[in-house]
């Protein structure tokens, strides 16, 4: 059965490119079970287009004229009320905004050059509640951060309220594996893995999985290479 526009997940598309916007759109409302649900040319506006359009998820670009997706992240997670999924949308592996989104709540990063399929896929993913980022652009921003000289770093995320077991899972998280990889890694139920990054998320005041892989790296916990 075909989901109801009601059940649907909806997006917002926010790109300057007409050409993105529109074959976004195309792939998206083709796909069982989501809908775009407006787009628009940069964050201009955007309190006013979210109300509106009241989106599930916001697929972001992060490098626009007039108001970029990086302060537009910011004004739309700082919204009253339960605030959308961002995915932000960059043409680089690496680029010098990406830990900022994450600080600021994005809930992950695609590529612009990724196949239709990996778009669909990160819609559901992030609709669904977990975090995304692609290796390539994982391994960047580790990059970036270890080259980093200490003073331009943010400073070290304590994780002392985080039990041995916490840990065991943060460091997984880190390396970039699923709840399911987690759990036959160290031998527990998925559920058990879930509870355990609530209990991280709410410990350490971050709002998702990709803001814990960010955390691992800047406590110190995880190092490039290891």
């Amino acid at each position: 059965m075909v989901p109801s526009k009601q059940s649907a997940t909806r997006v917002l598309i926010v790109d300057d490119q007409s050409m993105i916007r529109g074959g976004f759109e195309a792939l998206l409302n083709a796909q069982e079970g989501l809908e775009v649900v407006g787009t628009a040319a940069d964050g201009a506006g955007i309190t006013e287009v979210v109300r509106r359009t009241r989106p599930d998820v916001v697929l972001m670009d992060i490098r626009m004229p007039h108001v970029g997706g990086l302060d537009a992240t910011r004004t739309v997670l700082a919204m009253p009320g339960t605030p959308p999924k961002i995915i932000m949308l960059t043409t680089f592996d690496a680029d010098e905004y990406v830990f900022a989104a994450l600080r600021a709540g994005a809930s992950g990063f695609l590529l612009k050059d990724s196949t239709p399929e990996e778009l669909v896929q990160a819609v559901r993913v992030v609709a669904g509640g977990d975090s995304l980022l692609a290796p390539r652009v994982t391994r960047a921003l580790i990059a970036d951060f270890v080259a980093r000289p200490a003073r331009d770093r943010r400073a070290s995320t304590s994780l002392n309220a985080l039990t041995e077991r916490e840990l065991d899972v943060l460091l997984l998280v880190a390396r970039g594996l699923a709840n399911r990889e987690i759990a036959d890694e160290l031998v527990m139920a998925e559920q058990t893995v879930k509870s355990h990054v609530s209990r991280m998320l709410s410990k350490l005041a971050l709002r998702d999985r990709t803001q814990l892989v960010v955390a691992a790296y800047e406590s110190g916990l995880v190092r490039a290479g290891s």
